[in-house]
């Protein structure tokens, strides 16, 4: 899959496509059956099935710290969109600059003259453009004039799942992994790379891979049972996904303690499949009660695994 990051590097052998604009967070079913419609269509026209994401979305420019918590983040995103056969990937920049941008020139300069669009696919609630100005009634009415055609998610969809990534956040933060899988259709993902920490679990037995995740807000918090992906091998193992209230922490982190495994990997990247919640993340009063807790964490990962 082609990336093509920011507007400005569209080069002129990049017009023509079949275009979905979204946020595509968590790439989940409701995405998926859009991303079939999309790539059917291009197949038919003979053009690459192209998807335009923002980044940051745009409710995190807006809200701030009061923006949704992320299901993927753009390298999780990637790999999906790469997965289900999408041909390019054009991720834009979402900076006040480009929230300035008017509705017409959104068309004119961005659908029309940088990607050269004959074929559409948006939510028929879709906004865009300088404070919102731009909406579907406009975009087809500017396709009948420059020749592209328009199409809402609603009609591209074989099934009408009623998925969305709102529920799946919700169903996460209570703690409801099953349900956010059967959604997503493919576990709940969290990628990154391997840091140093404070190396403290290996003192009470249990070394974990430590993954800052960069982000205010988590989908998920609590101990779980997850698989993960190391260099296209696959590793069990149980996962905190927390601040790490025991020694007083102050940001998200991901801790990864995998079973039957030896060996040095600062500083690569490890894809984390969350499968179970085993419990809530607690503070404990001291580190034999933690170790005591992690071992019975560790027992309910394997049960887990063992079905």
């Amino acid at each position: 899959m082609q990336l093509i990051r920011g507007i400005h590097n569209i080069d002129t052998q990049s017009r023509g496509c079949v275009l979905t604009i979204g946020n595509f967070d968590g790439v989940h079913l409701g995405h998926q059956e859009v991303l079939n419609g999309l790539k059917k269509q291009a197949k038919t026209l003979s053009l690459p099935s192209t998807v335009m994401t923002f980044e940051p979305q745009p409710q995190e420019l807006f809200n701030a710290d009061k923006g949704p918590a992320r299901l993927s983040r753009l390298r999780d995103k990637l790999n999906l969109l790469e997965h289900y056969d999408i041909e390019r990937l054009l991720c834009v920049r979402f900076d006040s600059k480009f929230s300035a941008m008017t509705a017409q020139d959104f068309i004119e300069q961005l659908l029309v003259k940088k990607l050269g669009v004959k074929f559409l696919v948006v939510g028929d609630d879709f906004r865009f453009g300088y404070q919102r100005q731009g909406n579907f009634e406009m975009l087809v009415a500017a396709g009948k004039e420059h020749g592209f055609e328009v199409v809402s998610t609603q009609s591209l969809k074989v099934s009408n799942h009623r998925v969305s990534s709102t529920l799946i956040r919700e169903k996460l933060a209570l703690g409801d992994v099953t349900s956010a899988t059967d959604m997503l259709g493919h576990p709940f993902i969290i990628s990154g790379r391997v840091r140093h920490g404070d190396k403290k679990g290996r003192t009470i037995g249990f070394p974990t891979a430590n993954i800052a995740l960069d982000r205010k807000v988590s989908p998920v918090q609590g101990v779980f049972a997850v698989s993960v992906n190391l260099e296209n091998k696959e590793y069990i193992g149980v996962a905190n996904i927390g601040k790490r209230p025991t020694v007083n922490g102050l940001r998200i982190q991901l801790e990864i303690h995998l079973f039957d495994f030896e060996g040095d990997i600062y500083g690569k990247c490890l894809d984390t499949h969350v499968l179970h919640k085993i419990r809530d993340e607690k503070k404990f009063d001291s580190f034999d009660l933690l170790k005591q807790q992690i071992e019975r964490d560790v027992i309910s990962a394997k049960t887990y695994f063992a079905g």
